[in-house]
């Protein structure tokens, strides 16, 4: 058996390793998708309850090269399909197309996909499936990006990138996803102390909490998932399995901090935490960039990662805070502390790098839909 995680560009190593991490699968880095060997269906409901760097995950069925006719490869790999074991005559389905790149419109992709799907079944099954496009019990989902074509069940049935806790939304809030890999890209573990020193929503604190706690990002939303109603897993216990994934919830107080100049923000972070139900383990303060040494203590953090702040009519103060935020780094981080800021403009950092003795480390181009981001990894 196949399975696909569908994540960001740009993240797709840290898609990787939290598959790995999750069901102890070695997965394969495509563009903007992993996809991985799955040992029983259960581990792909797993990925879809805990993993935070996802937008989908999917049971796969065929990955293919889409040179040619695009309609009449899809419509050869998906005659092929054994659908045995996952849709019967009172089993309702639906098509959804995901795609990166001029081909045909999802709509028409879909549209046919459809009609791949129950021709299918009208030449094996000999009955015709019945289509609901609003509430269907299987989802299918077929994935196109850089040239290649993926088909298989969507096990979530819900984008899994979005955060049911981002409520209180700073104007330039980020992804849940990209927010998780900006604290695993500064090699955050779960002992560390981390601090964002720009937090907005809160979201890189948040997403850097549920990983140290091994709070699941979907814990409110078990019974929201596609996977409940799947046929293979009609006698599959899932009261034991939320069970047994919530018993590795961690409840101690973590070393982690976010802190914002406005009082508005801070309390919009507050309140998602609160919601994403881990409020009392992490620590949000009204704490301006030039005082975070005298909140720390010299050499006392192991890792800062800033989603840094970009130059608007709110906001024309930015080379003052860029500055500052690498004074301060230079005096709390610990020697072998890691700073990894986000940026869209790499030359408000470049000197800053050298006047402070900050070398780079690692630097990738991360994306959030089109857009186009910079994180960069340094050490002192």
């Amino acid at each position: 058996m196949r399975g696909l995680a569908i994540t960001e560009r740009g993240i797709e190593d840290i898609c990787a390793k939290e598959v790995k991490e999750l069901i102890n699968a070695d997965a394969e880095i495509r563009e903007s998708c992993v996809a991985f060997n799955v040992k029983k269906l259960p581990d792909l409901c797993l990925l879809c309850y805990r993993a935070q760097s996802v937008s989908r995950i999917l049971f796969l069925f065929e990955d293919f090269s889409l040179d040619g006719d695009l309609f009449g490869k899809i419509n050869g790999k998906i005659g092929k399909v054994d659908f045995s074991g996952w849709l019967d005559k009172g089993t309702s389905f639906a098509v959804r197309c995901l795609k990166d790149g001029n081909v045909a419109s999802a709509a028409e992709i879909e549209k046919k996909a459809g009609e791949f799907v129950i021709d299918n079944i009208k030449k094996n099954k000999k009955y015709r499936q019945e289509v609901n496009l609003i509430q269907p019990d299987v989802l299918f989902v077929v994935y196109i990006n850089q040239g290649r074509c993926y088909f298989g069940i969507d096990f979530s049935g819900f984008d899994l990138s979005k955060r049911g806790y981002k409520i209180f939304m700073h104007p330039a809030s980020l992804k849940g996803t990209i927010a998780y890999a900006l604290a695993r890209i500064a090699e955050f573990r779960k002992k560390d102390s981390l601090l964002d020193p720009f937090t907005g929503s809160g979201m890189i604190p948040i997403e850097a909490s549920l990983f140290a706690l091994n709070f699941p990002v979907n814990f409110y939303n078990k019974d929201k998932f596609a996977f409940l109603k799947l046929i293979p897993l009609k006698n599959f216990d899932f009261g034991r399995f939320f069970r047994q994934a919530d018993k590795k919830i961690r409840k101690e107080k973590l070393s982690v901090y976010g802190y914002d100049n406005s009082m508005k923000f801070v309390q919009y972070a507050k309140k998602n935490a609160k919601i994403a139900g881990i409020d009392k383990q992490l620590n949000f303060s009204r704490v301006d960039v030039e005082w975070l040494d005298i909140k720390f203590k010299k050499g006392s953090v192991d890792k800062i990662a800033a989603d840094m702040p970009a130059l608007s009519k709110y906001n024309k103060d930015i080379e003052k805070a860029y500055k500052e935020l690498f004074y301060q780094s230079d005096y709390i981080l610990k020697k072998d502390g890691i700073l990894v800021v986000l940026v869209r403009d790499l030359s408000l950092i470049k000197g800053l790098c050298a006047e402070y003795n900050f070398k780079t480390i690692e630097q990738r181009k991360v994306y959030s839909g089109k857009q186009e981001l910079l994180a960069v990894k340094l050490k002192k």
